[in-house]
């Protein structure tokens, strides 16, 4: 049995940014507290999924850097492996995440920035195993 709070842990910025709750070994769940005005990072997971649940406030959802989507609270979304995704936090309230990695993959967020307007990075591909 593992167990936590969602204001059990700050976030990785001071008051915005990701925050783990629960790691491993099968999934990890954190918060994600986006500011007015914040983005979190354009990035892929090459292994695990990502699962969201907006806990509180709005938030715009870019995937693969084409398509986006307007979550507010209540709204569950799940983003595959290499399916790449950044959010920013266009409203004027403080945006709350819950996030869910499946399974979890310690390592395995490969920032890739980008902003609306910029040209589409390409996705690494993925490590090999040297065992």
């Amino acid at each position: 049995m593992q167990c936590g709070r969602l204001d059990g842990v700050p976030p990785r910025n001071g008051d915005w940014g990701p925050a783990y709750i629960i790691q491993g070994p099968t999934s990890d769940i954190g918060l994600l507290t986006l500011r007015p005005g914040d983005a979190m990072t354009n990035h892929i997971h090459h292994f695990c999924d990502e699962s969201f649940v907006v806990i509180d406030g709005e938030v715009t959802l870019w995937v693969e850097c084409q398509d986006t989507y307007h979550l507010i609270a209540g709204d569950v979304y799940r983003c595959k492996p290499e399916e790449m995704h950044y959010f920013i936090n266009e409203s004027d309230t403080t945006l709350h995440m819950v996030f869910i990695k499946s399974p979890a993959s310690p390592g395995d967020t490969v920032n890739l920035p980008w902003t609306p307007g910029q040209p589409i990075p390409s996705i690494p591909p993925a490590p090999t195993s040297t065992n």
